[in-house]
This record gives structure tokens, C-alpha cells and sequence, in this order.
């Protein structure tokens, strides 16, 4: 975990991809996308069911490394709102125990806006925190330090010939995006216009390492 300053707030990023806010004792991660390949399997794209206990792993592991009490997820949990009612037993019983744990709070995303509490923790559209708005996805009209994920930011660059691509924050003065945690979610350049848009002029893309955080200046 590295230090990271946001909005007069001290923050630890992980190189998963996760934040955690030590004063708080909370773990903050986005787009966890359960059920993504069930959801394809439906539609006739056979994927190997995996990704939600994977992405399940990965999360308990983190809980257990920082002794979290909360765990907000920043939207698009399930990858559609029915996600939490096709989870596989051994999955339900992953996540039921994390919300039993945890002070567990579900942000709706566009993905999962309709989602029904049959997993445990509460469902908000968005929250106020500590001053710091978490939601979904940025609202480039809103002036307050916000919390978000959506579009999964990663940084591509060229390195000693070859293209390498790293899952990213994405930060100003006011915005902070969080990549996707999910097993199964692919990444949005964080130079692309629609991220540029939403959090305006100064962004940085932060790739987070387990001793530093490197910072990358990205063009308006």
C-alpha cells in the first residue's frame, strides 16, 4: 500500500486496484462486475463461470490485509441487476459473509441500478462521506471531491518495444476514478476523451505499486 493525498484526506492505494482510507478503517473498490460470464453464458458467449469467485478471493484478501470494518463498492457490483440471484452457492456464501462482516455498502451503478438486497449490506444511489461524494460514475458538473469508478481506467505505455497496459487511478483537485477490480472487466484508456471529459483539466493517471505510486500526466 502507498500513501495518496486526496481532497485533505489520506488514502492507501493497492496495487489491485483497491483504496483504503486508514482513518475510517475502509476498503473503497469499483466495477467488481459479478456474474459477467453467466451473464454472457445466457446470451450464447461461453465464458468460464469463474470470475465472480475469483473476483470474491480477491476482495476477502484485501479485507483480511487491511482489518477493514467497511467496504464500499463504487457501482456496477453485478454486472446486471439479477447478478446476485445467479451466484453459485459456493460465491453467495463468499459474499453473505463478507457483508456479515463488514459494514458493507453498495453504490448502484449503470449496470446494476435495479439491484435488490438478496446478498447483504445496504444499496445507496450515492453518498456523502466525510465531505467526499462517492457514486458511480464522476459528475463533471459537481464542484465537491468525489469518489468513483465506471470507467475503468488503465494506462497503456510503450516499454523497450512492447505495449503494456496497467490498471489506473485517474486524479485531479476534485475527482478521484477507481479502476476496476472485477476478475473480468477490460479498461478504458485513461487518456480517452469521455474520462478527460468527466474529470476535466490537471488529471493524473496513478499506477499504484506495492512500494510507490507513479504518476502520469495525461493531456487535456
Amino acid at each position: 500500500m502507498v500513501p495518496l493525498s486526496f481532497a485533505g484526506h489520506d488514502f492507501r492505494a493497492l496495487a489491485a486496484g483497491a483504496l483504503y482510507w486508514p482513518a475510517r478503517r475502509a476498503l473503497l473498490v469499483a466495477d467488481l462486475h459479478f456474474e459477467k460470464a453467466s451473464w454472457f453464458a445466457v446470451r450464447g458467449q461461453m465464458l468460464p463461470p469463474y470470475d465472480s469467485i475469483a473476483t470474491l478471493s480477491d476482495v476477502t484478501a484485501l479485507v483480511d490485509r487491511t482489518q477493514a470494518r467497511e467496504l464500499w463498492c463504487l457501482g456496477d457490483s453485478f454486472h446486471d441487476s439479477a447478478g446476485c440471484e445467479r451466484l453459485p452457492e459456493a460465491a453467495r456464501a463468499m459474499l453473505t459473509a463478507l457483508t456479515a462482516r463488514l459494514d458493507w455498502r453498495w453504490i448502484t451503478g449503470n449496470h446494476d441500478s435495479l439491484m435488490a438486497d438478496h446478498c447483504g449490506g445496504t444499496i445507496e444511489e450515492e453518498a456523502l462521506i466525510d465531505g467526499l461524494v462517492l457514486r458511480h460514475e464522476a459528475d463533471p458538473g459537481d464542484p465537491r471531491p468525489e469518489l468513483s469508478g465506471h470507467f475503468h481506467p488503465k494506462l497503456r505505455l510503450r516499454l523497450r518495444g512492447r505495449q503494456v497496459a496497467r490498471r489506473c487511478f485517474v486524479a485531479t483537485e476534485t475527482k478521484l476514478i477507481l479502476p476496476a477490480f472485477g476478475a473480468l472487466t477490460g479498461g478504458l484508456d485513461a487518456h480517452h476523451p469521455e474520462i478527460v471529459r468527466a474529470v476535466g483539466s490537471g488529471a493524473q493517471a496513478l499506477v499504484a505499486l506495492e512500494d510507490r505510486l507513479l504518476r502520469f500526466p495525461i493531456a487535456a
